[in-house]
């Protein structure tokens, strides 16, 4: 469509390079005097006035910018240079008795448009008040208190301000794009005032932050500011005095004022050695989110000599590395913070630069500080490894100072994994530190700090050059601008996760009640033990565990051994039906399972033969095919023993391919789950296939998990550490090697499964199906493996680093109840969790609007507290303070309103039965 119209929009542009049909006009649009020459760029339209004019209509604007027809094209004036005077101090147009006169006469501001310079008057009369005041009366702030002679509007540090946190823009990017708008020639040079601009952007950051913080009301005023009162709180959270009942305390379902909390480290937010704190001190104390740095480093300094434990799960850097991590040329590695682990907001005093890894030490601090603003006795804290660091926490806690130490005698803290950094910890933390589990936390998932860092870490690029205390101080903007954001947000959150909580917690209500009706018919005595062991579990973590299963892994290994001993009884017996000395039943079976093993690896190595192969490599390759071509023929007359009518069946395939041998790779070995099912065989021999196909699976699945694992590494470490053409080439070739067993994994087990499907009904094998599902190719993918269309927040495990290996399913084995109470347990703890999320959004809910009501009510009493004799002072105090309560209730209301309907439908779902969670 518009390219039809392009023509049109490129010969209006160029018109405008012109006078637009005014070349014939001979006067003034004004006062009619001829020769009019002048056109402004930033008033509405392209009209040609005189000088006189144009300097009179820009007496209230002065930084607008003017062109001149100089009789062949515009160029650009300014209006300094045809005699435009800034006076301050007085109305525009009032004359001042005594005027002084800028440094220079040569004042420099910067704008929106670009970077300019005025002629400016101070006024100096005898009631005038300061250079600074009379600046910032008009809305320009000045880049210093000392006769200053550089400012900013006010107009572009709030454009900057605003288009930081959005695009993560540098100053200096910034800065420089508003020089190239003054001139993008470089024949003009302009004066670098880039240090001046980089100087206010952050007092201009600091003083929003007191400013939006309430600091200006409190009548302590700033220096009366305490550690974290600038922080943005997050209003769903619990915060008794500001959005709890009276009677929180004794309320009988105390997991809903719990305090969910996630911590987490960052090494993309390092900072290179620059500058230090004497030099550049923050202008802050610990106001914000970041703690009070001579506090926080003076701790450090005396606890030095602490050694960190070595971790006794999986071997996680973040715990064996934390003292070795690389920190050369580097003032801090990174940052270390604890989050709302359910809203994803920083919170007060939690936020600290690592020294080098992510030493407990420091983690440790973080705690503690943030806590100092919490009375709550509910603690649910996340940590992805956490399964090491909490186990000396409070050993550690008593070398604090008292203030930050906790009262365990009052608290109850649980301990947990986020659940996308659960499945890389052993199987025992996989259970007793997952959220999946765990009483009263819901469809918490942990993960909340990874999502915010994605919004941060495109500001590295510049805080690392910075000094410490400017690091931050921007940093701590950015934090409190992130929560603001999501503060507003909150409405829409919250609808969007009641939404998806309330069909998922009636799905999974009505399937544990599906699985618990049909087990109680004839285990009714044996649910309720297992319901008592679980209940008993949730309220004493020392409990047996019920999710964990104590069967042994099953492998082709384990299942060869238990033939081989079933083998060894019925000699003993006298029972054996084994038709030949050598070769029993089972025996029989597993060498045919290994024979295809080999035709399958026989396959492989012909594909990748090539054309141009060396005699040695094809006289190698049918070596090997003679061999397997003879084994298959010497198993084939064992197998005739056991399954005679094979005997016909292959002499009718012989015929029917005119006598032509098949390749040995090809030869097909009629194993029970190939035969027909019309063709008789023995139950024994379909039962010993069973048997072991579904080690064979499990024996795949645990080999495709392994080879996903070593390919991952290997990627990470050529991505990190690799360069040049022949360290790359060699990875490459071993990351082929990796993908071909990856495949050879995965046919293996597609071969097993199809094999089982045939054979479970003929054996009468059920319940299998959960643990070894079909192998889809968007399955075979690692951990960290993200699908098309899915988002960070939205990502599950593929099902294969879901299974473990499983007992034996007969009824009538102690393995299948064990595997019965696991799953029951599970389904149990799927319904829990989402009819406690609807429970908990709902508190927050709640919460949210009773917060900013308490808030809106605190900015009444800042307005209304306020007895100034300073008459503009008091009111601009009173008119800002109304102006955030209102606010503050409109968001109110305004979320009540999104969230009435989704609401009402709550009391309509059958509600879960919650009692052993309260």
């Amino acid at each position: 469509m518009w390219l039809k119209h392009r023509g049109l929009f490129l010969d209006e542009m160029i018109n405008l390079e012109g006078r637009c049909g005014q070349a014939g006009a001979q006067s003034c649009m004004e006062c009619h005097c001829p020769s009019p020459e002048y056109r402004c760029e930033d008033c509405l339209g392209s009209d040609l006035f005189c000088s006189t004019c144009v300097l009179s209509a820009h007496v209230r604007h002065p930084l607008h910018r003017l062109q001149r027809w100089n009789g062949e094209y515009f160029e650009r004036v300014s209006l300094k240079t045809l005699g435009l005077r800034i006076q301050l101090g007085h109305a525009a147009g009032q004359v001042c008795l005594n005027p002084r006169r800028a440094f220079n006469d040569d004042f420099v501001v910067i704008d929106t448009h670009g970077i300019h310079e005025v002629s400016l008057d101070f006024c100096d009369c005898a009631t005038a008040k300061s250079y600074v005041q009379q600046l910032l009366q008009i809305m320009w702030f000045p880049s210093t208190t000392s006769d200053p002679k550089t400012a900013a509007t006010f107009r572009v540090l709030k454009q900057y301000h605003l288009l930081s946190f959005e695009s993560k823009v540098s100053t200096f990017e910034f800065y420089h794009a508003l020089r190239r708008m003054s001139n993008n020639t470089g024949l003009l040079p302009v004066k670098d005032h880039y240090e001046s601009f980089l100087r206010m952007v952050r007092e201009w950051r600091h003083l929003k932050i007191l400013k939006r913080s309430g600091r200006g009301h409190d009548p302590s005023g700033v220096d009366g500011t305490a550690e974290g009162d600038c922080a943005v709180l997050c209003p769903a959270c619990p915060h008794p005095g500001k959005n709890l009942p009276a009677d929180w305390k004794n309320g009988p379902r105390q997991w809903l004022y719990g305090l969910f909390l996630a911590i987490d480290v960052n090494f993309r937010l390092k900072r290179k050695v620059v500058s230090n704190d004497n030099i550049d001190p923050s202008l802050s104390r610990g106001w914000g989110y970041f703690v009070e740095e001579e506090g926080y480093k003076g701790f450090l300094r005396s606890s030095a000599d602490s050694i960190q434990e070595k971790s006794t799960c999986s071997s996680h850097n973040a715990v064996n590395m934390a003292d070795t991590k690389n920190n050369r040329g580097l003032a801090a590695t990174g940052l270390g913070t604890v989050d709302c682990a359910r809203h994803n907001m920083k919170r007060p005093n939690a936020v600290g630069d690592l020294q080098k890894g992510e030493r407990y030490i420091n983690m440790d601090y973080l705690f503690f500080s943030t806590l100092r603003h919490s009375v709550l006795d509910t603690l649910n804290v996340s940590y992805d490894i956490a399964c090491q660091w909490h186990k000396h926490l409070w050993h550690r806690m008593s070398a604090f100072p008292l203030p930050m130490q906790l009262s365990r005698a009052v608290k109850t803290v649980s301990f947990f994994v986020p659940k996308f950094h659960l499945p890389a910890h052993i199987e025992q933390c996989q259970t007793s530190f997952s959220f999946n589990f765990k009483v009263g936390v819901g469809r918490t998932d942990g993960e909340a700090p990874e999502r915010g860092w994605a919004n941060i870490n495109p500001v590295a690029s510049s805080t690392k050059e910075m000094g410490p205390g400017a690091r931050r101080d921007t940093l701590d903007d950015y934090f409190g601008d992130s929560n603001w954001k999501k503060v507003v947000g909150l409405g829409d959150t919250m609808l969007r996760k009641m939404k998806d909580a309330l069909p998922e917690q009636e799905k999974h209500r009505e399937a544990f009640e599906d699985l618990d009706d049909g087990l109680r018919g004839e285990y009714g005595a044996t649910l309720e033990q297992w319901r008592e062991q679980v209940e008993a579990w949730e309220h004493d973590a020392a409990q047996p565990n019920p999710f964990e299963r104590k069967a042994q892994t099953i492998t082709m290994a384990s299942v060869r051994l238990e033939l081989a001993k079933e083998d060894q009884v019925d000699l003993q017996t006298g029972t054996s039906l084994a038709l030949h000395e050598d070769c029993t039943p089972s025996v029989l079976i597993s060498t045919g399972l290994e024979l295809e093993e080999q035709q399958q690896r026989m396959k492989a190595e012909k594909a990748g033969l090539g054309v141009h192969a060396t005699d040695n490599q094809e006289g190698k390759l049918l070596q090997r095919s003679n061999t397997l071509r003879r084994r298959i023929d010497a198993w084939a007359k064992m197998q005739e023993l056991y399954m005679p009518f094979l005997a016909a069946l292959r002499v009718s395939e012989s015929a029917a391919s005119n006598n032509v041998a098949a390749a040995p790779e090809a030869i097909k070995l009629w194993l029970p789950s190939q035969l027909n099912r019309t063709v008789p065989c023995d139950s024994r021999l379909e039962a010993i296939e069973w048997k072991l196909r579904y080690a064979q699976a499990h024996d795949a699945l645990r080999s495709l998990r392994s080879n996903l694992r070593a390919q991952m590494a290997i990627l990470k470490y050529k991505d990190r550490n690799l360069r040049g053409q022949g360290a790359n080439t060699r990875a490459r070739n071993t990351l082929k090697a990796v993908e071909t067993r990856i495949e050879s994994a995965a046919s293996t087990y597609e071969r097993a499964h199809t094999s089982l499907v045939i054979l479970a009904p003929r054996v009468n094998e059920t319940g299998w199906h959960t643990s070894l599902q079909p192998l889809d190719r968007a399955d075979i993918r690692s951990m960290t493996d993200i699908l098309w269309g899915e988002t960070e927040g939205t990502r599950k495990l593929s099902w294969i680093w879901n299974m473990r290996g499983a007992g034996p399913n007969e009824m009538d084995d102690d393995n299948a109840f064990e595997d019965m109470q696991v799953e029951w347990c599970k389904a149990r703890a799927r319904a829990i969790r989402w009819a406690e999320e609807v429970d908990l959004l709902q508190e927050e809910m709640r919460r949210v609007v009773q917060f900013l009501e308490w808030d809106a009510q605190r900015w009444d009493n800042w307005g209304e507290g306020n007895a100034l004799q300073d008459t503009d002072k008091r009111e601009g105090l009173t008119a800002y303070a109304k102006r955030q309560g209102v606010l503050r209730r409109m968001l109110a209301k305004s979320f009540e309103s999104s969230w009435a309907d989704t609401l009402a439908l709550v009391d309509r779902f059958e509600p879960m039965d919650l009692d052993s969670t309260t």
